[in-house]
């Protein structure tokens, strides 16, 4: 079973990104505990969306654009592929941002020199190394976010009206508390993670030997469990840190009237209780850590995204020279996100903003998904549980109806 940890994990790793820590922070610090249930609706809807894009890539053998592309017009797969470049690239510049604002409150180097730094070593390090290399190092950097649980702990705060606020779900009522809501459901349940989920399957198998589409075809009932456990895991660390930056957020900026975030030195202060003068380093390593690892899966889910599509080779474990097309929209989406970087935009509320736009885009994505996994031909007769169909059909319908909420109200 611990064999079995690896594309679920980091995959729930990487939900935590820049953009994630800056929702919750926002959530926490304007609305307190009222969003604090969230955590718990999002950890079954985040594992069955996952655990059935898992099952996908793994019974059929290539990633979710292939399937698309047998399932469904080219036009429409095209115009999929292209909101998940402009969503992606505009996250992927809202996750640099965010990490060389956290660098330039540490260091004092302006922010734009590490947007060009952070950018340029992932860049080369998603082409230079396998990635899984990276991603074994800097997933233990992402353990520094479990600062926030510790403090709550000893921070202190009132676990009777926390159980109250997790237990009994308070509904928004504004248009801001409706956005909130997005961005909450945007930045946890993901398009570009959909995408990386069913890829990073592929990859596995074609690391196990199965080079080709025939031998990858179908799995076990044994594998098919063990992914379960293993996007599960990460689904839950994912959401267990959700719920306590929301928490802490709530109980040292919001108990003390600091309800609008601007800059991540704001966001920093939650951690002061904990790490005192220390707390903008610690925040700094977290959102860092994160953001090394959520932006080669932004990037990479463009890519292989595009490459399937077009018919062009890919995968992490090729190298430059055999997959140039594939690393060629790796560098372009990167590059466009430093691009962006360089237009005066505020990076909490550019963090903000992206989960928004995911949290729009996703339950689209989510009714193709629904589609393939429920047929039976390209499922190789292997379609996705009643249970998790069910799950995901909740999620779907969760997810427009708070985005029609967020116009409306």
């Amino acid at each position: 079973m611990l064999k079995s940890l690896g594309p679920g994990v980091i995959t729930g790793a990487a939900d935590d990104d820049p953009s994630g820590i800056a929702t919750y922070s926002v959530a926490g610090a304007q609305l307190g505990t009222k969003l604090l249930w969230t955590a718990l609706l999002t950890w079954p809807l985040m594992a069955a969306v996952q655990m059935m894009c898992a099952r996908i890539g793994k019974v059929t053998g290539q990633g979710l654009a292939g399937n698309f592309k047998q399932r469904f017009p080219g036009w429409l797969l095209r115009v999929f592929v292209m909101a998940l470049l402009v969503a992606n690239t505009i996250n992927i510049a809202a996750d640099l941002a965010g990490m060389a604002d956290a660098a330039e409150m540490l260091s004092g180097v302006k922010s734009h020199v590490f947007v060009v730094v952070f950018a340029f070593l992932i860049s080369w390090a998603t082409i230079r190394l396998q990635y899984h290399q990276i991603a074994n190092v800097l997933k233990w950097l992402v353990l520094v976010l479990f600062a926030y649980p510790i403090t709550a702990f000893v921070v202190g705060a009132d676990w009777g009206g926390v159980a109250r606020a997790t237990l009994v779900p308070s509904m928004p009522h504004t248009r801001d508390e409706w956005s909130t809501l997005v961005a909450i459901l945007g930045t946890t349940i993901s398009p570009y993670l959909f995408f990386w989920q069913a890829s990073e399957e592929v990859e596995e198998e074609k690391a196990a030997g199965q080079s080709t589409l025939a031998k990858r075809r179908g799995a076990t009932v044994q594998e098919l469990e063990l992914r379960n456990f293993d996007v599960g895991v990460g689904a839950f660390f994912s959401n267990l840190v959700m719920f306590f930056i929301i928490l802490t957020t709530a109980i040292t900026l919001n108990r003390h009237g600091i309800t609008r975030i601007e800059t991540t030195r704001q966001a920093a202060e939650a951690l002061r209780p904990l790490a005192g003068r220390f707390a903008s380093t610690l925040f700094t390593l977290g959102i860092v850590g994160v953001g090394f690892l959520a932006i080669p899966t932004l990037a990479g889910s463009v890519a292989y995204a595009f490459a399937e599509t077009f018919g062009l080779r890919q995968g992490l474990d090729k190298k430059l020279k055999r997959a140039r097309a594939f690393y060629a929209l790796i560098l372009l989406s990167t590059g466009l996100g430093v691009g962006l970087d360089f237009i005066a935009i505020n990076p909490v509320k550019a963090l903000y903003w992206t989960a928004i736009i995911n949290g729009l885009l996703a339950p689209f994505l989510l009714v193709a998904i629904l589609v393939v996994a429920s047929d039976k031909k390209l499922m190789q007769g292997q379609p996705s549980s009643c249970l998790g169909w069910i799950l995901v059909a909740i999620t779907t319908v969760a997810m427009f109806a708070a985005g029609i909420a967020m116009f409306v109200v």
